[in-house]
C-alpha cells in the first residue's frame, strides 16, 4: 500500500482554514481542504472537545477518540478555546485576522452571541471566507430543529425511496446528509477563495444538511413539480428504483447475490436460458415488473454469481456482484483503487511511540498523484501552546480589531 505523500505542491497550500464545527459535516469539510493542501486549526472547547470525540461509530474508540472523530479530523492541528472567556476569545479572533477560511456548524444563532457571526468577523478581516452548514437553513419552521443525518433524511423523505413496498421507511444506512454537505460546503468555500483572488473580497457561504438531500433527490422533486401524479410506488423486494422499470433490481444467485441495471428483458432471458420473450414491448417491463422479476430471481438463484458474471460480462450486460464488507476490503478492484492510507498521531498515556489509524485517503487525484496525508487527528489543545506563541501572545486587541493581515 502506497502511503507516501506527493511532494508536488497542492491546491490549496498557504490557505489558513479555522474548523469550529463538530460530528460531520463540518469536519469533514476541513478534512477536504485539508487534503487539497490548506492548513487546517481545529478549535474546540477546553477539556472535554467537540461532541464528536465521544459519539463512537460502531462503538470504536481508538487511542482515546472515537473511530468518527480520527477520520473526521484527520490532518488538522488542535487547539482549545473557550469562547466565552475574554482571553481565549482575543486569541481566537488574532487566528481570525490571519485566516482564510472559517468553518462553524452550531445551530442558528450561536456564533452571533458570541461575537462570531459573519458581519462582526468581516470588521476583523474583511477578506474571509465564512462557511456555514446548519441542519436546515437559516429560517423557517425547521431552523431550531437539530441538524442531525437521520433526521434530516427523514424529513427529506429518503426513506421511502429504499426498500419495497413490503417494508417501512428504509433510511440509508450511511451519513449521507452530513457527507454531501460537507462536499457542497468544501465547493462553496473553494469557489468563493476564487472569486477573492479575483477581487479581494471574502464572503459567506452556506448550505445544510437538507438541501443537500434535497440536490440529491433533484429528478425526483423536478418531477414531481412539473406533474402533481408522480408519486413514489416502490416496487417488489427485488426492484432497486421505485422509477425503473425490470430487469433494474438485485436478485439472490446460489451463493450471494447479482445486481442487474438497465438492460432488456428478453436479450437477458436469451443469455441466461430463460425465456423471456413475451416481454419484448418495453412497455410491459413496466406493467409485468414483479412477475419479470421473479422469474428472474428464481433462474439466477439456481447458479453461482460467479457464473452469471462471467455470462452476462462477457456480452456486456450491465451487472454487478453485490460484495459485502468484507469481501470488497478483499477484493482485487478494491486494491486497485488504492483507497486507504495510514494516518498517525503520537501515541496516548505517557508512553511514547506511535498511534496508526488506516483509513480512507481523499477521492480526488491532481496531476495523476492522489491526495495522501498521513497526518493524524489532532489530541484536546495538542498545538495550543505553539499557536498562540505564533498567532495570539504578540498581537494587541487594537491590531485584531483592525483586521491586521500578517505580511
Amino acid at each position: 500500500m502506497n502511503t507516501v505523500e506527493s511532494t508536488a505542491p497542492r491546491p490549496l497550500d498557504g490557505f489558513l482554514v479555522l474548523d469550529f464545527s463538530q460530528f460531520l459535516a463540518g469536519p469533514v469539510a476541513a478534512v477536504r481542504l485539508a487534503d487539497l493542501g490548506a492548513r487546517v486549526i481545529k478549535i474546540e472547547r477546553p477539556r472535554t472537545g467537540e461532541l464528536g470525540r465521544s459519539l463512537a461509530f460502531a462503538g470504536v474508540v481508538s487511542d482515546g477518540d472515537t473511530l468518527s472523530f480520527h477520520i473526521a479530523n484527520r490532518g488538522k492541528e488542535g487547539m482549545s478555546a473557550d469562547l466565552k472567556d475574554a482571553g481565549d476569545l482575543a486569541a481566537v479572533k488574532a487566528l481570525i485576522a490571519e485566516a482564510d477560511v472559517l468553518i462553524q456548524n452550531f445551530r442558528p444563532g450561536v456564533m452571533e452571541r458570541i461575537g462570531l457571526d459573519p458581519a462582526s468577523v468581516a470588521e476583523i478581516n474583511p477578506r474571509l471566507v465564512y462557511g456555514s452548514v446548519s441542519g436546515y437553513g437559516p429560517e423557517g419552521p425547521w431552523r431550531d430543529l437539530p441538524g442531525q443525518d437521520l433526521l434530516a433524511q427523514s424529513v427529506a423523505g429518503l426513506p421511502w425511496l429504499n426498500g419495497s413496498r413490503e417494508h417501512g421507511p428504509v433510511p440509508v444506512g450511511l451519513s449521507v446528509a452530513d457527507l454531501l454537505a460537507s462536499i457542497h460546503l468544501a465547493h462553496g468555500i473553494t469557489a468563493l477563495l476564487l472569486r477573492r483572488e479575483r477581487t479581494g473580497l471574502g464572503g459567506l457561504v452556506e448550505t445544510s444538511l437538507i438541501e443537500g438531500v434535497l440536490d440529491l433527490q433533484f429528478e425526483l422533486l423536478s418531477a414531481r413539480l412539473n406533474d402533481a401524479s408522480v408519486t413514489v410506488q416502490r416496487g417488489g423486494e427485488h426492484s432497486a428504483s421505485a422509477f425503473l422499470p425490470a430487469p433494474y433490481g438485485v436478485y439472490p444467485t446460489a451463493d450471494g447475490h447479482l445486481s442487474l441495471a438497465m438492460n432488456s428483458v428478453p436479450r437477458i432471458g436469451r443469455l441466461i436460458g430463460l425465456d423471456l420473450e413475451q416481454y419484448a414491448d418495453p412497455d410491459s417491463w413496466w406493467s409485468a415488473r414483479d412477475e419479470i422479476e421473479a422469474a428472474l430471481a428464481g433462474h439466477l438463484s439456481t447458479r453461482a454469481t460467479e457464473h452469471w458474471l462471467s455470462v452476462l460480462q462477457a456480452a456486456d450486460v450491465w451487472c454487478a456482484p453485490v460484495l459485502t464488507l468484507g469481501q470488497l476490503i478483499d477484493s482485487d478492484g478494491f486494491a486497485a483503487v488504492d483507497m486507504t492510507q495510514v494516518v498517525t498521531r503520537p501515541a496516548g498515556g505517557g508512553g511514547g511511540g506511535v498511534h496508526e489509524l488506516r483509513t480512507t485517503r481523499s477521492p480526488l487525484r491532481v496531476d495523476g498523484q492522489v491526495l495522501r496525508s498521513g497526518r493524524g487527528a489532532p489530541r484536546l489543545g495538542e498545538h495550543d501552546a505553539a499557536l498562540r506563541a505564533e498567532f495570539g501572545p504578540s498581537r494587541d486587541s487594537a491590531s485584531v480589531a483592525a483586521g491586521e493581515r500578517r505580511s
